[in-house]
């Protein structure tokens, strides 16, 4: 079982009615259109669209199982005296003095790009239950990260 944001469950859910309502149709639609223009063992169009279909339902049924076993984590539930899942983490890197903020999220809602990282990554599991003010070390690909823990919300 694991635990997701109010907003990460939206969305995932939000994905999953397009797929199902709009593009698994139109996917079978092409199928239809593909079958009508003849010989099947020379029809480019045909494979594409079954190809097409098989990756949408392989998308479906993935994001079915996942929903199944996820539990909504209520932000008022969150503890925010150490770092959690779900806690936005202010954090300074001791070496360059560069400030961040991420919020640590489960592997299916992190999005590097909205400061989302996921529970599993190495900087979020080393942050796991450290409080404000803790000087954690991280080992990344690029090296050995020092950073402070100034906030946490």
């Amino acid at each position: 079982m694991e635990y997701m944001s109010q907003e990460g469950f939206d969305k995932w859910n939000a994905e999953l009615n397009e797929l199902i309502n709009e593009k698994l149709p139109a996917a079978t639609q092409a199928i239809s259109e593909a079958r009508d223009k003849g010989d099947l063992s020379e029809n480019y169009e045909y494979r594409a669209a079954k190809r097409e279909q098989s990756r949408l339902l392989g998308r479906i049924r993935f994001m079915q199982k996942v929903l199944e076993h996820t539990r909504v984590m209520p932000a008022e539930r969150v503890d925010t005296s150490s770092v959690q899942l779900l806690t936005t983490v202010e954090l300074k890197n001791l070496v360059t003095g560069k400030t961040m903020a991420y919020t640590i999220v489960s592997p299916h809602e992190a999005n590097p790009s909205e400061k989302k990282i996921s529970v599993k990554s190495p900087i979020a599991t080393a942050l796991m239950n450290h409080k404000q003010g803790d000087i954690v070390e991280v080992r990344v690909p690029i090296g050995l990260l020092k950073l402070s823990i100034e906030k946490i919300s």
